[in-house]
């Protein structure tokens, strides 16, 4: 019963290309398994711009749903913070503008007066 080389391995990994295709001149079970290799490696060759363009669109889906999710955060939290502090009247007057100042009757808490 013939010994299985176990050299392929170690040397492919390991070894300078120079000394691995020696081995492989020389052992016949070497050179089935480097053929296997070269056949993967070629079929990996030839699917790898097809991998490429699904992972382009599949990062440009997720580009575009953290820009509208960041989009729509952002547009919340300035409307809430808008509502409390009056940021946008304070840009346009200076100040916040209040029922009071656009001339309204109101009550002592300065909510709008009913009659």
């Amino acid at each position: 019963m013939n010994k299985k080389c176990s050299k392929y391995e170690g040397l492919f990994i390991f070894a300078d290309e120079k000394t691995l295709n020696e081995h492989v001149q020389n052992c016949e079970e070497c050179k089935k398994e480097h053929e296997k290799f070269e056949r993967v490696s070629e079929l990996l060759q030839e699917v790898k711009p097809l991998y490429k363009k699904k992972k382009t669109n599949i990062n440009l889906a997720i580009k575009a749903a953290c820009a509208l999710a960041i989009i729509f955060t952002g547009t919340m939290s300035f409307d809430i913070l808008d509502a409390k502090y009056s940021i946008v009247d304070t840009f346009k007057y200076g100040q916040a503008i209040s029922i009071e100042d656009i001339g309204f009757p109101v009550d002592s808490y300065g909510l709008l007066m009913v009659d």
